[in-house]
């Protein structure tokens, strides 16, 4: 099998408040059962990620809390952090963009793009707070988008239709500061010139070449991705404004403009590289070999309001740079709505992580499995409670749990523990162990393809395989009358559940380190997945359950608490 090379990124969370499920479904589960996939694959994997600790999202919070924004991204960079590892996200670096080291790296680069004449520097006029006597970022300022008619569009984007927004495009503009119409103040900034990139872009984009050569195969990326990024070059790309007249971000590194700092979707897409930097350092290898160097595959997992700075102004940087590898792909998903209604953190909308790792004690992989399961792949899902006691109960107790229970239960019960000799095999039985070596083909191409629902469904097949057989076999009333029948049954039995040890790993690891335990396996690789990985004779432990019922008052207990 040849090695590869895989740069995954998840785009940088701000650290202005907590993790939600919606976050966890747009860009980082995916992208953790991508990553754990291809480590198992034998792969060199670089998973990254981090805290975006710059921008006006920090700043409105920390005047909202009466704090300092170091307070703010210090508080929820911990808490994210401590989250995610607890959930099982196995991130090679989590990095932070307050970083001296992240500083340093953005400033160089700023420099080496302005001495390329990759910008423009123009005076133009730009929103002004009078009140609060200050030029107002994209976040400080809200309007009516010109696109849906949400009343409460941010200046750089519409949360609400995920439109990509300016300032100027907003109708009735206000300021978040004080809550007047801002007025219009000359200052000076510097400017991606993005309009003199479209051809390449198309290229690019629609015909997977860069600088003549072959990047991607654009028939594997999603077409919501493609068709969003066509219609914002065909609606022609404009300049877009690099730096902010702010006090809170990473300083422009140029005389004079103390008072500006860098765009912070120039600043976030760098931590990326940054992250990379130190993760290299630490296992001791070249950095350059994930962002420089044709072998490597660069995917970005991120949400769908995303698109436009991963697909278009983030490569447009990269290709300035020059030397750098672009995006193989960028499997942007939709959004995941809550109970019917989209998710809100203002209102309070929301289900938080940490919480959900305090109310359900050991039970991460539960919410990864109905997370995976209703993905918004596509189009936009929705979570509800009682969908989530239902897949719980439904699949993961009643199908997968209870599988590897009868086997383990019949096992311990019958030959204390010890795996049976398999004899003679039917036809029956062969078509069982076949089965087997299917599976982790079957999922790896769904996984390849960034259909991990697809994936999800494939591996409770193999569970929902399982018991079929224990029913149709039913060794447990051939131990009355054939003990060598019964033998083989078991065996059989016992290597469906080992490779579903291996195989639930992307997605459950948790459930997949107690299944190993259980069987006393040994670590073993995604190619080496065979329908005898455990030997005759092996001594498995006695049996725990890998999954508990849900009860209705758990979920009664939740619903009362979204709807206080």
């Amino acid at each position: 099998m040849e090695k590869k090379r895989f740069t995954i990124t998840s785009a940088l969370l701000y650290a202005n408040g907590p993790i939600h499920l919606g976050h966890l479904a747009g860009a980082y589960l995916p992208a953790d059962i991508f990553a754990r996939y291809q480590k198992l694959k034998g792969h060199d994997v670089a998973f990254i990620c981090g805290s975006d600790e710059h921008g006006a999202a920090i700043t409105l919070q920390a005047k909202k809390d009466n704090v300092s924004p170091k307070e703010i991204i210090d508080k929820y960079h911990e808490l994210n952090k401590k989250s995610f590892k607890e959930f099982g996200i196995n991130f090679s670096f989590y990095d932070r963009t307050s970083s001296a080291e992240h500083h340093e790296n953005a400033q160089e680069i700023f420099t080496l793009l302005e001495k390329n004449n990759s910008f423009t520097k123009k005076t133009s006029q730009q929103f002004y707070d009078e009140t609060n006597k200050q030029f107002l970022a994209d976040r400080y300022i809200i309007g009516t988008c010109p696109k849906c008619s949400n009343e409460e569009a941010y200046g750089d984007q519409c949360e609400k239709c995920g439109s990509a927004l300016s300032p100027e495009e907003l109708i009735n503009p206000k300021s978040s500061l004080s809550g007047e119409a801002p007025i219009l103040k000359e200052t000076t900034h510097w400017y991606l010139p993005m309009q003199r990139h479209e051809e390449w872009l198309k290229e690019w984009i629609n015909n997977g070449e860069f600088n003549q050569k072959r990047n991607h195969d654009p028939k594997s990326w999603k077409s919501q991705v493609i068709g969003q990024c066509n219609s914002w070059i065909e609606s022609g790309l404009k300049e877009r404004s690099m730096t902010r007249d702010l006090d809170w971000g990473v300083k422009v590194p140029v005389e004079n403009n103390e008072e500006k700092v860098l765009y912070v979707w120039l600043d976030a897409p760098i931590g990326y590289i940054t992250a990379t930097k130190k993760f290299a350092k630490k296992q001791g290898v070249d950095w350059k070999r994930y962002w420089k160097n044709n072998e490597s595959e660069i995917i970005h997992f991120i949400g769908k309001d995303n698109i436009v700075f991963h697909c278009i102004i983030f490569p447009i940087i990269l290709k300035e740079l020059g030397g750098y590898s672009l995006p193989t792909n960028v499997p942007a998903n939709a959004f995941l709505n809550l109970e019917g209604r989209k998710l809100s953190t203002s209102k309070n909308w929301a289900i938080w992580l940490h919480e959900y790792l305090t109310d359900f004690k050991n039970q991460q992989d539960t919410l990864r499995y109905v997370l995976c399961a209703t993905a918004p792949e596509s189009k936009d899902t929705d979570f509800t409670w009682k969908d989530f006691q239902a897949r719980n109960n439904n699949e993961l107790v009643a199908v997968f749990g209870n599988f590897i229970n009868r086997v383990m239960v019949l096992t311990n019960k019958y030959w204390e523990g010890v795996v049976p000799e398999r004899s003679q095999l039917t036809k029956y039985d062969n078509q069982i162990l076949d089965s087997i070596k299917e599976y982790p083909k079957r999922i790896g191409d769904s996984v390849e393809k960034y259909r991990l629902r697809e994936a999800l469904n494939e591996l409770m097949n193999l569970a929902r395989t399982g018991n079929k057989y224990l029913a149709e076999t039913e060794p447990w009333k051939c131990k009355k009358t054939d003990e060598e029948r019964t033998k083989t049954i078991i065996n059989v039995s016992i290597q469906i559940s080992a490779a579903l040890a291996v195989l639930c790993e992307p997605f459950l690891p948790y459930t997949s380190k107690k299944l190993k335990t259980l069987l006393n396996m040994k670590e073993i690789i995604w190619d080496d997945i065979s329908a005898s990985m455990i030997p005759d004779l092996q001594k498995i432990k006695k049996h725990e359950h890998l999954f508990t019922k849900i009860e209705d008052h758990e979920i009664e207990k939740q619903l009362k608490k979204l709807n206080n």
